[in-house]
């Protein structure tokens, strides 16, 4: 089956709803999405957005702030972009519908979190994600021109190497003219050719055993760029969630928003002492990646499965107006927050690096974007400030709208791309071998490449991740093509570019910490 689209877009998270909302107006919007629309990790932010309201809060602070949490490896310009384009992305989301909480006085009830020197965070309690994504998916199913595709599976970008000029990793003469996607319910190929592609298909939590990332998160638009020849950067930076609930049975992890910090909870150990004061002097709300590392050591010190988190403080009107989800969740598995210490630990959480990409979100890729998690704009850099990824997604779309809006008539279909031939392929019988693969995949990352590194553990991931990679280029080429078995896939080749990016890093900077290159936390 092919169809022509001038916009497709890859993912339903506000990177990609933003984006599609945008270039409606000016052609055909195909939104592919592998599980249901609302599925992803938009809808589970809870803490909020980022972005400068009132004074004393000011663009210089956010900026500063946003260096210091990336340990300077942030890209200035991008930072200053980002930070300075912020009221007016918020304000239309404000337009579009979003209701953000707002205290007595009718002003924006701003919260604060790790690593911010003022009070900028907007939210909706602690479902910020949820309710952002309810209204801008709402608009995109009201909206003409736009159709979204369920339970479709983007499988490869469409570029010359599919009209038998394969390229090499040093072409930059690459062009994008649309997708392979999957139709899950038939297991056919459908030809999806655009003008246009946006990828806004998330990060790739999955590749870890512990994440708070939904299941969807599994590394797809990255193993596909990385496939056309696209440019990856900064692979190494996987941000770990200092606080997601101890509660080993439970996939996705639940996260507990750094915005309860935010409002005075502190971290202790599991004999109520405090212990961030060993490590930096802001102490609980210090960056994501200090307290990740030391909640990690101090684990290791005590022997304990996990810290705790006491909130015992607080109000009950604080914690009922802010994060009532939050507590009812600890309360179904027998914890009020209110008198009891809630047990945390780290989790795989955000991905920094990604499909690197230029001031108005476009790829080394030509024709083909990328904005969200999936994408390396620089405004992250070592480590990403909290509350700043929506807004990084809100900026790049908008900023790649601008150029599709400019551009699309320019751009024509490529009509020559042959259909997917998937002649001698059979249906995979033995499950087992993507299931215990994922298994090996996930220890591996874990154990191997997760909060704190070494050289030797890194280059023992990367001899057993070519077995891996190997057995499972064997299966793909033979089998007819499944959900799960391009999802390991694409597991795999995002794993081999954190285990390489960090191999390649020869000192221990932000998220990527090695015991060969000692820093002190700073």
């Amino acid at each position: 089956m092919r169809r022509k689209v001038d916009f497709l877009v890859i993912g339903t998270g506000i990177a990609g709803l933003s984006f599609a909302l945008k270039m409606s107006p000016y052609g055909k919007v195909c939104i592919v999405t592998k599980s249901k629309a609302e599925e992803g990790s938009t809808n589970y932010a809870q803490g909020g957005i980022a972005a400068v309201m009132y004074t004393p809060d000011t663009y210089e602070k956010h900026i500063r702030d946003t260096m210091i949490a990336g340990d300077d490896l942030s890209d200035p310009e991008i930072v200053r972009i980002t930070i300075t384009e912020s009221t007016d992305r918020i304000k239309e989301l404000i337009d579009w519908g979003v209701s953000f909480d707002k205290n007595v006085s009718g002003k924006y009830d701003l919260a604060k979190e790790g690593g911010h020197s003022e009070f900028r965070v907007l939210h909706h309690q602690d479902q910020t994600g949820a309710e952002i994504e309810k209204t801008l998916l709402d608009l995109v199913k009201e909206t003409k021109n736009i159709e979204i595709l369920e339970n479709h599976f983007a499988v490869d970008l469409i570029t010359k190497h599919h009209l038998g000029d394969e390229p090499d990793n040093n072409d930059k003469d690459i062009e994008c003219y649309g997708a392979y996607v999957l139709n899950k319910a038939n297991h056919q190929i459908m030809t999806i050719l655009s003008r246009y592609t946006m990828i806004a298909t998330g990060g790739s939590g999955n590749v870890y055993a512990t994440t708070t990332n939904p299941t969807v998160a599994t590394g797809d638009g990255i193993a596909m760029v990385k496939r056309a020849k696209g440019e990856i950067d900064k692979m190494e930076f996987i941000q770990f969630h200092p606080t997601s609930l101890y509660n080993p049975a439970e996939k996705p992890s639940f996260l507990i928003t750094e915005a309860l910090r935010g409002a005075g909870a502190v971290l202790k150990n599991k004999q109520g002492k405090e212990f961030m004061q060993k490590y930096d002097p802001r102490l609980s709300l210090a960056p994501r990646d200090i307290v990740a590392r030391a909640i990690d050591n101090e684990m290791k010190i005590s022997g304990d499965d996990y810290v705790c988190l006491d909130a015992t403080h607080l109000t009950m009107d604080v914690i009922m107006n802010h994060f009532p989800h939050i507590y009812a969740k600890c309360l179904s598995i027998g914890i009020d927050l209110t008198k009891m210490m809630i047990p945390v630990v780290p989790a795989a959480h955000y991905t920094c690096g990604g499909i690197k990409v230029d001031q108005y979100a476009r790829s080394t890729i030509k024709n083909c974007f990328a904005s969200g998690e999936c994408a390396s704009t620089g405004l992250h850099g070592a480590n990403r400030l909290a509350s700043n990824s929506l807004l990084e997604a809100l900026v790049f779309s908008h900023r790649a709208s601008l150029v599709a809006i400019e551009g699309y008539k320019k751009v024509s279909f490529k009509n020559e791309v042959p259909d997917w031939d998937a002649k001698g392929t059979v249906f995979n019988e033995e499950m087992i071998l993507i299931t215990q693969s994922l298994k090996e995949l996930q220890g591996i990352m874990t154990n191997y490449v997760g909060i704190v590194r070494s050289n030797l553990r890194l280059k023992r991931a990367y001899d057993r991740l070519q077995i891996l990679e190997q057995e499972t280029e064997e299966l793909y080429e033979k089998s007819v093509l499944t959900e799960k078995i391009c999802e390991l896939r694409n597991m795999i080749s995002v794993a081999s570019l954190i285990i390489t990016m960090a191999t390649a890093r020869k000192e221990s900077r932000g998220l990527h910490h090695s015991i060969d290159y000692p820093k002190v936390y700073s």
